[in-house]
């Protein structure tokens, strides 16, 4: 008895397989735009719109009419944007002004001397007083122990008070363009002191050795 060759036709099974993949996808295909068609999907699509309007603070009377819900994106683009544009804005300036709070500003040639009412206020964390005519610096800077920039350019200041190194938390100290003639020793005890700007001081020749 002779052996018997079974011999395949791979292109025909090939075909074959192709075939079936393309009529499986066809029905995939036509089952999800059914889906998409039906009422529950429909459902789905405005509940999910309603959760989005209401996170973005849209009144139900832009987008919903007669008990139908209107799904247009415009609504979302043209009422949810201004009120997150607003809270934003009025985030940033509640915070600027609680910044602005501990900071002290003050200019102009007709400041001869400090203002009284700024003793009273040793919560500020920031000085920035420049092109005035104030020549001294009051000594209760001392009670300014949050203060961390002292930025005083361009006055007429002659010295720096002794009391200033008992500012431990000070950061920044200018005092350019003043007419001082030495640095006090007790600057060195600003230990947490990273910049230290002294340029236009034409009289001062070198800084003391605690500096």
């Amino acid at each position: 008895m002779g052996h018997q060759v079974i011999i395949f036709d791979f292109s025909l099974i090939r075909g074959l397989w192709e075939t079936r993949v393309k009529k499986n996808k066809e029905r995939q295909r036509k089952e999800k735009e059914r889906l998409e068609k039906s009422s529950l999907e429909k459902i789905k699509q405005e509940w999910n719109f309603i959760l989005e309007c209401r996170k973005k603070g849209i009144p139900q009377s832009k987008y919903l009419k007669n008990g139908f819900v209107n799904t247009d994106e415009k609504i979302l683009d043209t009422c949810g944007k201004t009120p997150q544009v607003q809270k934003r804005r009025a985030l940033s300036d509640e915070a600027n002004k609680e910044k602005t709070k501990f900071i002290f500003q003050l200019s102009g040639e007709q400041w001869m001397e400090f203002p009284d009412s700024l003793k009273e206020q040793i919560y500020l964390k920031e000085w920035h007083v420049y092109n005035t005519l104030i020549q001294t610096i009051p000594s209760y800077i001392a009670l300014f122990q949050d203060l961390r920039v002292l930025e005083l350019s361009k006055n007429q200041i002659n010295h720096l008070p002794v009391e200033i190194g008992c500012l431990k938390n000070l950061k920044v100290l200018n005092v350019s363009f003043n007419n001082l003639k030495s640095i006090p020793p007790e600057l060195g005890d600003c230990e947490n002191l990273e910049k230290l700007d002294l340029s236009g001081n034409m009289e001062i020749t070198e800084l003391p050795f605690e500096v």
